[in-house]
């Protein structure tokens, strides 16, 4: 009589323990339907035609540097730029160099402009694509970059940056730069070795 009491009773419990948990599965497979809020916009179906999606740039690229302008006109603060460069004269040369104990041909760029609270590009290819170029070598003036490539006569990258300081006449262009072997030192673009190297004038601003 136990025995079947306990059977009777054991059967029932499992029973119930089946439907609930039936009722349980059906439940937990329906999912309620979204409402507006819990929808997630398509941002490609509500952007307006001709309009780029927007993209929060990724956490590991650098940000784009800012470069200020010269606060006037720059034909008149030329003298000032010219006077700043020659201060550099005699500076040795430095690889990534940025002051007068020593600098390179692009970091005298950036420095001389920093001098006179102005920021430009620091890496001399970065500094040939700065500005506006100049439409041909009769048109330099004072203030403007030149850019130069390792080969005489060959197309290669931008090797060595300088600025004009001086135009005598057609054949006589002269331009700071740094000369890894001599230092900070004026030369003229018609010289032999610089002529077949130079490759182009920037007007910076």
């Amino acid at each position: 009589m136990k025995k079947q009491i306990s059977f009777s009773l054991a059967t029932t419990i499992c029973l119930f323990v089946l439907t609930v948990t039936l009722f349980s599965c059906d439940t937990l497979r329906k999912k309620p339907a979204p409402t507006a809020q819990s929808r997630r916009p398509n941002t490609t179906a509500n952007r307006k035609p001709g309009s780029a999606p927007t993209r929060r740039p990724a956490n590991n690229q650098p940000a784009r540097p800012t470069y200020s302008r010269t606060s006037g006109n720059y034909a008149k603060e030329i003298p000032q730029v010219v006077e700043v460069a020659r201060t550099y004269s005699g500076t040795p040369y430095r690889s990534g160099g940025n002051d007068k104990s020593g600098i390179d041909c692009s970091g005298l760029i950036c420095s001389v402009y920093s001098e006179i609270g102005v920021k430009v590009p620091r890496i001399s290819w970065q500094q040939s694509e700065f500005g506006t170029e100049v439409g041909s070598i009769q048109e330099i003036r004072p203030g403007d970059w030149v850019f130069f490539v390792p080969e005489a006569g060959k197309e290669g990258y931008v090797s060595h940056a300088g600025i004009v300081t001086d135009v005598r006449n057609q054949q006589e262009i002269f331009f700071i730069h740094a000369s890894t072997s001599k230092g900070v030192r004026e030369d003229n673009l018609f010289s032999t070795y610089f002529k077949g190297r130079f490759v182009k004038a920037m007007r910076p601003f």
